[in-house]
């Protein structure tokens, strides 16, 4: 069966350098919060090109601890996407904030900028409905493209937004050669097994080039401590341990060749299948997309699906129902413009497999079985 997703396969290309990185870990005795921790925040955030890099324990709480790092919290209002995964809408609410909703673009699958003014000045215009501050906007770099942050950074300029980027798809990902997680007063990476760089466990960090803010969230890390078993605000347990520490720094001098390797995939894919049927992953001017997943859309996704998995092709859908539309959150939080290519995408997306370890020769496979799907069915 070929995997949508494999992490094993990134463990077994690294696995001699992993598994050093493991056993000194082991033997130094220290295993929270140590000399390992520090040096992949130091390596990691001078790799995106920021002053600090503050490691935790998942992306859930990065999105969390970058907010309350920039004073975002009760009663404030934070512009987002639904076509996300859920841990974005569950990091605003855990810090106390009130997640907005707004439409993506369909072509590159991200935050729609004019769609995030409308929704602005609806919320300032009707503010008895919604009860909340605009405070902030966390921008989602979905699927390893960065979201159209210089208009992003204009709007939110001129309505005084704090601007947090969700960066844990896009790990090397750029507009204009600036790297996601420069753009805003701080950003939230994920090191799930399965991200771009992946840990062997949970694993996230918090970026900002601003040192209060940096000194902020090292605090609410841990308890809020400043003094350790001290606490000078209400903090949480969210540490980045050495042993995924000691993997992912061992596993970041390849993140650039893997991105390299991803997009040539993305290639081969689109050299076949552009003469489908299916809408196929657009690039954005001036981006440099990283295709954490490389995702089509199609009205007949189930079937085409159900067919891929008959010959042994894996695939995911990332996402298959808006967070609006999800039992927990729906009816219960802000709506305040339509998100009809939110809820169009979400019925037609399917994610081929992608990552660093696929070879070509499974591309071209997996692209001719959907090729033949497509020309069998404008056939029919």
């Amino acid at each position: 069966m070929l995997l949508p997703v494999n992490p094993k396969a990134g463990y077994l290309v690294h696995k001699e350098a992993i598994d050093r990185a493991i056993h000194d870990v082991l033997d130094s005795g220290w295993y929270i919060l140590g000399k390992r921790v520090q040096a992949f925040e130091e390596a990691f955030s001078q790799y995106v090109g920021v002053g600090h890099g503050i490691g935790v324990a998942n992306g859930t709480d990065a999105v969390e601890l970058a907010l309350r790092g920039c004073g975002i919290g009760p009663g404030d209002g934070v512009f987002t996407v639904s076509h996300t995964a859920v841990a974005t809408t569950v990091g605003i609410e855990r810090a106390g904030a009130t997640p907005i909703f707004v439409d993506i673009n369909p072509s590159t699958y991200t935050l729609d900028a004019n769609k995030l003014e409308e929704s602005i000045k609806f919320v300032l215009t009707h503010n008895s409905i919604f009860y909340v501050r605009p405070k902030a906007i966390v921008a989602v770099h979905l699927y390893g493209q960065v979201c159209d942050m210089p208009a992003i950074m204009d709007i939110a300029g001129r309505y005084d937004l704090t601007v947090i980027e969700d960066c844990a798809q896009a790990h090397g990902a750029s507009f204009a050669g600036k790297s996601a997680g420069t753009w805003g007063k701080a950003a939230a990476f994920s090191f799930y097994p399965t991200k771009n760089l992946g840990a062997l466990g949970d694993g996230g960090m918090v970026t900002t080039n601003d040192d209060n803010i940096a000194q902020r969230v090292r605090s609410l890390r841990e308890y809020g401590w400043k003094q350790r078993y001290i606490s000078d605000v209400p903090g949480i347990n969210s540490r980045l341990d050495e042993m995924q520490a000691a993997i992912l720094h061992a596993r970041l001098p390849a993140l650039d060749r893997e991105n390299a390797r991803r997009r040539e995939l993305a290639d081969v894919y689109g050299q076949t299948l552009v003469r489908s049927s299916l809408t196929l992953p657009g690039v954005a001017p001036q981006r440099e997309h990283v295709f954490h997943l490389y995702v089509v859309q199609t009205d007949e996704r189930d079937a085409l699906r159900s067919h891929l998995a008959d010959q042994g092709i894996g695939t995911g859908i990332h996402y298959p129902v808006p967070v609006h539309l999800q039992p927990a959150y729906q009816d219960r939080l802000p709506l305040p413009c339509p998100l009809p290519h939110t809820e169009s995408v979400a019925r037609r997306v399917l994610s081929l497999p992608m990552y660093p370890e696929l070879t070509a020769a499974d591309a071209n496979r997996a692209a001719d079985v959907i090729l033949n799907w497509s020309n069998s069915k404008q056939a029919g």
